[in-house]
């Protein structure tokens, strides 16, 4: 009977937090240290890292590296250890092709248009001639649930496709929703029963794609210019050289000069008939039309980074193992083309992570008393790309990924759903004091417990696990940074206050962010980094991802 007890309890010291009640103890060097993260704080440091100076912190871009810098500066001002390659960056070299001006043209009937007078490359690349039929498809959408099929009865296989859409192309597709669309009535399937037109051109087996300048467009010639004329990147050492080109696929952007040398001779010229709404418009342009288009790139290299710093344990033993801290400092950059405001400041994505983990960098630097792991910070770049800088570190780690016991992850914790707020767009958006917490559970029982334990006698947030399921269709846990760590066997806990309005918009600004949330959520965050910190042990392994974690 007395073993039977003795292996009860020797089991529930595995799974149970150690200190919890300790850390999170009113006058605890961690909890004194927690109580300097403030509201007032981290708005000061998110206006300057969410400004409109920074422009956006595109991947890569001069706001990014100025970003960068700052972070940086901020790090030696608080003796933060550097722990990069080179300083408190990583580097990480970019390898893109850009728009070869001299090798590239469109020929219409014997008439040539060079790269950049009137012809933009949007993406793809046809380095000898593509010469085929035209099909005129409207503004190319597919969106069953209103009953609109653009390219609904022409063959477009083998064909290259015009597109003409009544506003400004954007970084989510070629032409704007249709009137009368949102775009929560994509609903359904990508590809079956919605679908961009670039997406749809293509499982219809278009040869390209020309897309013809609006009004607007036209007028900003210039600043679309500048646009398409910026590379297209992949990380060189992730990427072979040898590897195919994903936007194979020619897509032009014509001026409406081109677009009235195309429909000369036809029946319909949409830029006097204003057939900008697709649909019935679509139709075969005619077979006499001579058209080639060569669309050649050349290849550069540029260079970005992850910023990386550490400060060390207290116990001599401890102290080589490591609790990683990680937000993404990247955004998306400018929209030259779009109406208004062009910046997309990014000031909860993620901006907030970006600053909390500043914030928990400066509390823990001017701490009397450390933890006894060192604590990691990495600020990845590239993560709106598709987890760059993540891939990059976990690939190429600056510290060995095996002393890492835990990643936790802060991608987006500065905005809260109002009372009385009906706007479908905010559906999912947390609370004052919630937060989504994902992963948690996923590989370490014991983890879990412990991210509880710490909220639980502390601050007591409303932990919202809804994204832990495995067949959440969002898969939330395979969209940010913690996800290259999981891979690896790291166990995670990613923080996150759900999709709103302003998600990936210019509208996500300072101005909207609840630094009183900001302030609850990083200092929870902070506990839970210290208790990870003092465990006797790193938490138990005892659960394989879900093999739908595994992909994203």
């Amino acid at each position: 009977m007395k073993r039977t007890i003795l292996a009860l309890i020797l089991a529930l010291w595995l799974v149970a937090p150690v200190n919890s009640q300790t850390t999170t103890k009113v006058n605890s060097p961690a909890r004194r240290a927690a109580d300097n993260i403030t509201a007032a704080q981290m708005k000061d440091y998110l206006s300057f890292i969410a400004s409109d100076e920074m422009e956006g912190r595109d991947t890569p871009s001069r706001g990014l590296n100025t970003t960068a810098k700052f972070i940086a500066t901020m790090l030696s001002r608080w003796n933060v250890k550097p722990a990069g390659d080179d300083g408190y960056f990583q580097k990480i070299v970019l390898r893109g092709t850009v728009p070869d001006a001299d090798k590239s043209s469109l020929e219409i009937n014997g008439q040539k248009f060079n790269l950049g007078d009137d012809v933009l490359r949007i993406a793809g690349m046809s380095e000898t001639a593509l010469s085929a039929p035209l099909v005129y498809g409207g503004d190319g959408w597919l969106i069953k649930s209103k009953n609109i099929d653009a390219l609904a009865g022409v063959d477009i296989k083998g064909k290259i496709v015009v597109l003409y859409g009544n506003g400004m192309p954007s970084g989510f597709t070629l032409t704007p929703l249709p009137n009368g669309t949102a775009r929560q009535d994509l609903t359904g399937q990508r590809g079956t029963d919605w679908a961009d037109p670039a997406t749809y051109a293509r499982s219809k087996g278009a040869a390209g794609i020309i897309v013809i300048a609006s009004d607007g467009a036209q007028s900003k010639w210039s600043a679309v210019k500048d646009f398409y004329s910026r590379g297209r990147f992949v990380v060189d050492k992730l990427t072979p050289a040898t590897a195919p080109d994903n936007f194979a696929f020619p897509v032009i952007f014509v001026s409406q000069k081109v677009a009235n040398t195309l429909f000369t001779g036809e029946s319909v010229n949409p830029l006097q008939a204003g057939m900008s709404t697709g649909g019935s418009a679509a139709f075969e342009m005619s077979a006499n039309k001579k058209v080639s288009l060569t669309v050649a790139t050349k290849t550069e290299t540029v260079m970005t980074q992850n910023v990386v710093g550490i400060i060390e344990g207290s116990d001599p033993v401890l102290k080589s193992e490591v609790v990683a801290l990680g937000a993404h400092y990247d955004h998306i950059g400018m929209n030259p083309l779009a109406s208004g405001d062009q910046i997309n400041n990014g000031a909860d994505d993620d901006g907030s992570g970006t600053t909390a983990i500043l914030s928990i960098a400066e509390a823990l630097s001017k701490a009397p008393k450390k933890p006894k792991r060192s604590v990691l910070f990495v600020w990845h770049c590239g993560e709106e790309k598709g987890l760059w800088g993540s891939d990059y570190f976990t690939s190429f780690p600056t510290v060995p990924l095996e002393k890492v016991v835990t990643q936790l992850n802060i991608d987006m914790i500065g905005r809260t759903k109002k009372t009385g707020d009906t706007n479908p767009l905010n559906k999912e958006l947390s609370g004052a004091n919630e937060i989504y917490v994902i992963g948690s559970k996923m590989m370490s029982a014991q983890l879990g417990s412990l991210s509880e334990a710490v909220n639980n006698s502390y601050l007591k947030l409303t932990f919202d696990y809804r994204y832990d399921a495995p067949n959440d269709p969002n898969n939330f846990y395979g969209r940010s940074d913690h996800y290259n760590y999981a891979k690896k066997g790291v166990p995670i806990i990613f923080y996150f206050d759900g999709v709103h309005e302003d998600y990936h918009r210019p509208g996500d600004e300072v101005s909207k962010i609840d630094f009183d949330k900001m302030q609850r959520v990083t200092r929870t965050v902070f506990l839970t980094m210290w208790e990870l910190s003092d465990l006797k042990a790193r938490p138990v392994i005892d659960k394989q991802l879900p093999a739908e974690r595994m992909k994203r």
